[in-house]
């Protein structure tokens, strides 16, 4: 599937579909496929030729993603100690250390890795530049840094804005001279350049096209100013995915001239990960109530929280099962709409609201594409201490 191409997420592979239907039901299931990802960092490589592509772990976790993205991409982007130990495992020869609460061992960890990798650490404020330096000078080590940013205007659209607002993420830009000056005055660091994520999620390519073009000319300016030798620029991530309709994050309105001597760092996650997920819960219940008719799941937002997270109808797709086991007529609709409703006992465990279906049966399964990211990653697990999904790779 190219990348400039609408997913349609209404389509389940015949593997996918295969590997769910062996499962013992109840199914309630994650499906990966590796080869989706690392086919995604091909097209990006394409699209961005001499770009360094970190992979995001925070979008997906799961050891095989986080090996096939190792493999893949040119690094991993991290943002905890727990990361940091999925990267190690992996083998990844590049870590990106960022996010705004490290903590001493964390950074200590990171230092230690930079033995055995190459380590940049995105350093979120001046507190933490003095813990790094004081680390740094305790392991022997210096560590190699770049400054994150919060610049006065994100400069892009998206779900999410990181910067160009009151956020917890990176240095003010109007701080930015006092930062600089600690962090060439401190022994143990390395100052290379900056860090300037700005949103999640952005589907307008021709849009980030011109932001990484800004990053690069605002760093080189910034770094003459502030008297930085550059060789670091990284934009983040923010590549989008839309999960309700046919937008897409076109490739070929992706460009960018790089000067020489610089590396510009891009850290998507969403984008490379999502479509290499599926979904699946099984139907265990059909009811009628107020109007409505809700399929209920074994499964829900417990596994799957984006939906309900970001308030929007995630699209399913039927997955027919002909098993039925109990000695009465199997339960069914045709021609309606259906919500789809987890296993918790909140009215907000909703995955997907008024879908139409041709026919569901209780013991079919619901399979939801496109949950490659941000789907069992950020979901509260515990919850009703329901079992957890079963995990596929393929």
């Amino acid at each position: 599937m190219a990348a400039d191409q609408p997913h349609d997420s209404h389509q389940v592979p015949t593997s996918v579909a295969t590997a769910l239907r062996e499962l013992d039901g109840p199914v309630c299931a994650y499906v990966y496929d590796p080869g989706v990802l690392r086919a995604r960092v091909g097209e990006l490589r394409r699209a961005l030729p001499g770009v360094t592509v970190c992979y995001a772990v925070k979008a997906n976790g799961h050891p095989a993603i986080v090996g096939a993205a190792a493999e893949a991409c040119d690094g991993l982007e991290v943002a905890s100690g727990g990361e940091l130990a999925l990267a190690e495992a992996a083998g990844a020869r590049r870590i990106v250390f960022g996010g705004p609460a490290k903590t001493d061992a964390e950074l200590s960890y990171a230092l230690r890795l930079s033995t055995s990798a190459d380590v940049t650490v995105n350093v979120e404020s001046v507190h933490e530049l003095r813990r790094l330096s004081l680390l740094a000078q305790r392991a022997g080590s210096t560590a190699t840094i770049t400054l994150r940013v919060n610049r006065a205007d994100a400069g892009l659209p998206g779900t999410h804005a990181m910067t160009g607002a009151p956020t917890p993420f990176g240095v003010a830009e109007a701080q930015l001279p006092e930062a600089v000056a600690l962090a060439r005055s401190l022994p143990g660091l390395d100052l290379a350049g900056w860090h300037l994520h700005a949103v999640s999620n952005n589907l307008d390519a021709a849009a980030h096209s011109a932001f990484l073009a800004e990053a690069l000319r605002w760093s080189a300016a910034t770094s003459r100013r502030l008297g930085v030798p550059l060789r670091t620029v990284n934009a983040g991530g923010g590549f989008g995915v839309d999960y309700t309709g046919g937008a897409v994050f076109a490739l070929d309105e992706l460009r960018v001239s790089v000067p020489d001597r610089v590396e510009l760092v891009v850290e998507p996650g969403r984008w490379l990960a999502a479509d290499a997920g599926w979904y699946a819960a099984e139907v265990l219940d059909l009811k009628h109530t107020h109007g409505r008719w809700f399929a209920v799941l074994r499964g829900g937002t417990h596994h799957f929280r984006l939906p309900a997270a970001w308030g929007y109808d995630h699209p399913f797709t039927v997955l027919p099962v002909d098993r039925w086991d109990y000695p009465w007529p199997r339960p069914e609709v045709a021609g309606v709409a259906v919500d789809a409703v987890g296993e918790l006992c909140t009215p907000r465990d909703v995955l997907c609201r008024g879908r139409h279906v041709a026919r569901l049966r209780v013991g079919d399964l619901l399979v939801f594409g496109r949950t490659g990211a941000y789907g069992w990653d950020i979901s509260h697990h515990g919850f009703l201490r329901h079992p957890a999904p079963a995990f596929l790779v393929l």
